[in-house]
């Protein structure tokens, strides 16, 4: 397994230990979330790495996304469920931001918030945020 995989399995398993929502990684929305939320983690984008030569190392900032979702109340609302939620995806990160050991750091942004409608579905609050996630690798391909 590759560096870069480990440490996104990694976190995908932090967030499953230390969330009540739902933790899902690169999967479509569902037609229904679940009543406690539903967190899905996006692989994102490792971006280009810099590299040192003597010896050969890739320090890479790799921006992993999520996106929490929570059901909003018939009558409006549900910022506070959302609000939660969030809070629990930061607590949950700050548990080990080494992963392990497999990571420098972890650095979560500010969640962008909305709200979002389909058609037959329920109405859902959201909020995406970025994860950067530091790490170095001796091989690109193994990163």
């Amino acid at each position: 397994m590759s560096k870069r995989e480990a440490i996104l399995t990694a976190l995908t398993e932090a967030l499953r230990t230390g969330l009540s929502a739902a933790v899902r990684r690169n999967e479509v929305l569902p037609e229904k979330v679940p009543a406690e939320g539903l967190v899905i983690l996006r692989d994102g984008d490792p971006g280009e790495p810099d590299a040192t030569l003597n010896p050969r190392a890739e320090f890479y900032s790799h921006r992993v996304e999520l996106e929490a979702y929570v059901p909003r109340d018939p009558d409006g609302g549900g910022e506070a469920a959302l609000d939660a939620l969030l809070g629990q995806i930061g607590a949950a990160l700050k548990v080990d931001p080494s992963l392990g050991g497999l990571a420098e750091n972890l650095i979560p942004s500010a969640p962008e918030t909305g709200a979002l409608a389909a058609e037959g579905a329920a109405p859902l609050l959201t909020a995406r945020l970025v994860v950067t996630v530091e790490y170095q690798v001796d091989d690109p391909l193994a990163g």
